[in-house]
């Protein structure tokens, strides 16, 4: 048997969108319903680099009838991520990179090594999609983004898929990565740029930035608008302001990863959000054990998405399985054992 080897284009060119969504839905079910496994994500701090390491492992068993694919499936594998601010000014490397170890669990044969960063982005995108789907409006055209930065990308393809999206106003500061954005989808869509109040007052917003200051307020959106906060990832980040979270539905991915270091990470540790404050989580939803906007959920809804391991190992799977299905990629023999 042999390992295959994906780099970032092979990631990007077998991560099919639809299935990686229905794959990230699939393990949101899993999870909600006892059928995963997923240690705490694990920090490894490095101030003297400016830096961390993150590991995250995970275990799913998606049952045939959680998942669209004829078949259910198991998947097992971890993640290894870090967070290297100062890399892009000091050593010409990118702040996050990530490497994905994707096995087989009854053998815990090592069948994939894929690049993580890519990865993370296209499960992320469809993290935001599946919470869209079950809590935007049903007729939603508009989305506005703000942060230009990668996860912006796809963030637009992957809520695409579940919802209609006509209008697409970005916001940033930065003026380069704004226009780099429109020209990256135009005559896809009807892309513009605007400012925070413009985009927020979509259908649908998604935040992905790194700010520890909030920078989206109660009156920056619509009375309907459903939030994707997608920016916080660590301890400090904050991208809403308590005011406007305090007064919104908010539904989170995993209560220990985003009380630690997702949006409400900040107003939950000085006591300003409470448990009482949490509407729920999105696999509570997704499996019908907690109505959505389809079945009453009304005016703000917020879902908060530190990202889990469990998206990880969903995402990488499909990748891997399109990879092998169609030749792509570098097979090797990792462990020696060819004959």
């Amino acid at each position: 048997m042999q390992t295959l080897l994906l780099n970032s284009d092979d990631v990007d060119e077998n991560a099919r969108m639809d299935r990686v969504i229905d794959a990230v839905r699939g393990a949101f079910t899993a999870y909600e319903r006892g059928n995963a496994k997923m240690p705490p994500k694990s920090y490894i701090d490095l101030p003297e680099y400016n830096g961390d390491f993150r590991s995250m492992p995970a275990y799913l068993d998606v049952r045939t009838e959680d998942t669209a694919e004829d078949a259910g499936w198991d998947a097992a594998g971890i993640k290894w991520v870090n967070v290297h601010t100062d890399n892009p000014t000091d050593h010409d490397l990118p702040t996050v990179m990530g490497t994905m170890i994707y096995s087989d669990p009854e053998t815990a044969f090592p069948l994939a090594i894929l690049d993580g960063t890519t990865l993370t982005m296209k499960r992320t995108g469809a993290a935001a999609a599946v919470a869209t789907d079950h809590l935007a409006v049903p007729d939603a055209t508009s989305l506005g983004i703000v942060g230009a930065g990668v996860q912006s990308y796809t963030q637009l393809d992957a809520i695409a898929e579940v919802r209609d999206i006509e209008e697409v106003v970005i916001s940033d500061l930065d003026e380069e990565r704004v226009a780099d954005f429109i020209d990256a989808f135009e005559g896809r869509f009807d892309v513009r740029a605007g400012s925070i109040a413009e985009a927020g007052h979509c259908d649908i917003l998604s935040t992905v930035t790194p700010v520890e200051t909030p920078i989206v307020g109660p009156d920056d959106v619509g009375e309907h608008t459903h939030i994707n906060a997608m920016g916080a990832d660590a301890a400090g980040k904050h991208e809403l302001a308590d005011d406007l979270l305090l007064d919104a539905t908010v539904v989170i991915d995993d209560h220990e990863q985003c009380t630690h270091s997702g949006e409400i990470n900040v107003p939950y540790a000085a006591g300003t959000l409470t448990d009482a404050d949490i509407y729920g989580e999105i696999g509570e939803i997704v499996v019908g054990n907690r109505p959505g906007r389809d079945d009453g959920v009304e005016g703000v809804t917020v879902f908060d998405s530190t990202g889990l391991a469990i998206q990880d190992v969903a995402a990488a799977r499909v990748v891997y399985e399109q990879a092998d299905a169609h030749d792509n990629g570098y097979p090797f023999d990792l462990l020696g054992l060819a004959e």
